[in-house]
């Protein structure tokens, strides 16, 4: 029984869904949207993504109800790409969800603004300050919404200074 209890306390920490303390989901939250092709725009460097340029995610429904994650981008002249899923970690209205890559491993995906209008474009933040992205509709952005990101990103505690703007030239 101990060996069980060992096993299954790290699964539930590492499991964890929280939102980082300042970065609050937004409310009114459309999925079908939300749904469709995004590219980043601006991301914290993570291993996951790291040296990757051209990055693009797709999401779709399934059947289930969940959502399919298509992760894409461009390194050392080859695409990569990660399949996963996404659900709500909380009601169906608010931005908040949980994304998994590695099986029953799930990680908090909180959009904290959105262009609740066009969905054109969001800010998005992991469980704390070191994920963070910029995510369009379109591969490119004008400078006033550039710098509304990165004003709120510093607003709310993330680097800022090491913010990677990720090239959108191959699609």
């Amino acid at each position: 029984m101990r060996n069980i209890v060992l096993l299954i306390v790290p699964l539930l920490i590492i499991n964890c869904m929280d939102k980082p303390k300042p970065a609050e989901p937004i409310s009114g939250f459309e999925l079908d949207k939300y749904l469709g092709k995004w590219y980043e725009i601006a991301r914290l460097d993570h291993r996951f993504e790291r040296g990757l340029q051209n990055v693009s995610a797709e999401y779709s429904l399934k059947a289930n109800g969940t959502v399919k994650v298509v992760n894409r981008g461009f390194k050392n002249d080859k695409w990569k790409q990660a399949i996963g899923q996404a659900k709500f970690a909380d009601s169906e209205d608010v931005g908040f969800l949980k994304v998994s890559f590695f099986g029953p491993f799930y990680g908090s995906y909180i959009i904290f603004e959105l262009d609740k209008e066009n969905y054109q474009y969001a800010f998005i933040a992991g469980d704390n300050t070191n994920y963070l992205w910029f995510l369009s509709r379109t591969p490119t952005v004008n400078n006033q919404l550039m710098d509304r990101f990165i004003s709120k990103a510093k607003e709310l505690g993330f680097n800022t200074d090491n913010l990677i703007f990720v090239e959108q030239n191959k699609n």
